[in-house]
């Protein structure tokens, strides 16, 4: 079987698809991102198969100073955000609305792990990172890591999350960076990104997770 493999630039910009409260059946969420179609000879015919991008594996230390691998989180649905504790402007209402999120949806805590991954682990010490969970009250929270490691490599592992995130002397903190929540599923494929200071979009992303959980 011969096999060639041809890229595709097929990258979604940032949009998340509102469907109407009327409708009897949420349509499936897409896959995000760069697509491959990879083509292969069958019986003298070419056949094409779409190859998705996935999230690369990662390693952090957590708040707890233990390290968490992407492998050792592969059968749950993630929802991830990138932020940093000395945020001065949005990542307070990124935190207070990914809690409310993750208080909403305790009835699958089993199955959905909600992640934070600062972008200033030079401040954002394990410790410091406890102290912040403390702040928001959110101490307890089995499901809720928050991540520190290398700085650099996170910034470009927020991509691959729809996220951006970089130095910027002129931001206030010192650091600018987006706001988006990003569902990914079990596969490692991005399905969903969502303003994460936007109580409508936060809202839309519960229903989007449980819809592709099967659960209401």
């Amino acid at each position: 079987m011969l096999k060639v493999l041809k890229r595709t630039s097929l990258l979604l910009l940032f949009v998340v698809v509102l469907f109407s409260c009327s409708e009897k059946k949420m349509p499936a969420l897409p896959i995000l991102g760069e697509r491959d179609l990879e083509y292969s000879v069958v019986d003298g015919r070419e056949v094409a198969d779409t190859i998705y991008q996935k999230v690369p594996s990662f390693k952090y230390l957590n708040q707890d100073s233990v390290m968490i691998t992407s492998e050792s989180m592969k059968d749950k649905v993630w929802v991830a955000d990138f932020f940093f504790s000395h945020c001065p402007t949005i990542c307070p209402t990124m935190t207070a609305q990914m809690k409310r999120l993750n208080f909403e949806m305790q009835d699958l805590a089993e199955d959905v792990q909600f992640m934070s991954f600062s972008i200033d682990p030079d401040r954002d010490t394990p410790k410091r990172l406890r102290e912040y969970r403390d702040i928001y009250d959110i101490e307890g929270v089995s499901n809720w890591n928050f991540f520190t490691g290398d700085e650099e490599r996170t910034h470009v592992l927020a991509k691959s999350f729809f996220n951006g995130a970089e130095r910027d002397d002129l931001a206030d903190g010192g650091f600018g960076h987006t706001d988006y929540f990003a569902i990914v599923d079990t596969e490692g494929y991005v399905r969903g990104i969502y303003q994460g200071t936007n109580t409508e979009q936060v809202d839309l992303l519960q229903v989007h997770l449980r819809s592709l959980l099967n659960i209401k």
